[in-house]
């Protein structure tokens, strides 16, 4: 049992939360506490704590329990553009950790990439491929993939798009170097979202709107990193009033928790200098935990319920997860609770506490 200031699907409510590996009820009573809060999803973490998902197992076990201290109590474990004989490794690995201990905080995989534009890989190792159905089914058959980030200006992106949206998966655009109507006509073609929201893409112009302008005009869904660094407060804000599915993500690489240093990003290495992580000059991920992507919002003037919901029931909501994401009886017990300053007290993964 937890007592504090729950956060319902009605809003913040004072009282004793009682659940085991779910909730089961909610009891209203004049207690203090913390604040307490569905466990946060984050759909697009490359790593944490000094280790990758692209290690293998090892590394996407790592990473989860890194996160777990932040509060994430449900994360895709996303990759990085690398030869194929690598993402399928990668892969396997993402597959047996799924089956292991930590795997009910693994949601499936975000592939951020192979099919990327080469001008637009950013920070991304240099190992695009042209959209091809036979790759991604193979990518496919590997491991639970929910997520797939690509460029729809690609020859074949769009026979892409179709083939992965009538398999369930989420296609998302990002890396790309599309105009405005090449965007749209991946969006009528399957397309649902749009990764990391302004970095990596074209921007807005009035006379050349962009895949930004696209996203602001008609987005159901993007993800968007609020650690400061990668997109202005004042973008974000504009973000929130535009697209209804906003929601955050950390892009967290294995910097994140560490001491300034180098450190691997896939075949890439990156060094962390202060809160941000550069390849060259050119920001390559984060260091971003959803806590404190928590705190960052609310200190940019989003509510905390607002904020919080964001974090947890709109991923859930977007990979169409109904057993998480808020605090009902019947969901998941994955709770975080956070003192009057926002920070971590206590995280519980399925009633167990794990933090």
């Amino acid at each position: 049992m937890l007592l504090g200031r729950i956060l319902t699907p009605h809003g913040f409510l004072r009282g004793r939360l009682h659940f085991s590996e779910r909730v089961e009820a909610i009891e209203e009573a004049p207690v203090d506490g913390p604040y307490i809060l569905p466990g946060f999803l984050d759909l697009h973490v490359h790593g944490g704590g000094g280790r990758e998902v692209m290690e293998g197992q090892e590394g996407v076990e790592a990473t989860v329990r890194f996160h777990l201290r932040h509060g994430t109590t449900g994360l895709l474990a996303t990759t990085v553009t690398a030869p194929l004989d690598q993402l399928e490794r990668a892969l396997q690995g993402i597959r047996r950790a799924m089956e292991g201990p930590w795997g009910k905080a693994l949601l499936g995989v975000h592939l951020e990439g192979p099919f990327l534009s080469p001008h637009r890989l950013g920070a991304q190792p240099p190992f695009p491929l042209p959209p091809d159905p036979e790759v991604a089914e193979r990518l496919l058959s590997l491991a639970p993939v929910r997520v797939v980030t690509l460029a729809p200006e690609l020859p074949g992106a769009l026979e892409l798009i179709r083939f992965l949206a009538e398999r369930g998966v989420r296609v998302q655009l990002g890396h790309t170097e599309a105009g405005y109507e090449e965007a749209r006509a991946a969006l009528e073609t399957g397309a649902v979202g749009f990764t990391h929201l302004f970095n990596a893409m074209t921007g807005l112009h009035h006379r050349a709107p962009g895949v930004v302008g696209l996203a602001l005009e008609r987005g159901a869904w993007a993800e968007i990193i609020p650690d400061g660094l990668h997109v202005h407060p004042a973008a974000i804000r504009l973000a929130l009033k535009a697209i209804p599915g906003l929601y955050p993500v950390s892009d967290a690489v294995a910097a994140a928790g560490m001491p300034d240093g180098v450190y691997p990003l896939g075949a890439h290495r990156v060094e962390k200098r202060r809160e941000g992580v550069w390849l060259g000059e050119s920001l390559a991920g984060s260091t971003l935990t959803l806590d404190q992507a928590l705190r960052n919002l609310v200190a940019w003037g989003v509510p905390l319920e607002e904020a919080a919901r964001r974090l947890s029931l709109y991923p859930a909501r977007y990979l169409g997860l109904s057993d998480r994401g808020e605090i009902a009886p019947g969901k998941r017990a994955d709770l975080v609770a956070l003192d009057e300053a926002l920070r971590v007290v206590e995280v519980y993964l399925e009633g167990e506490r794990v933090a």
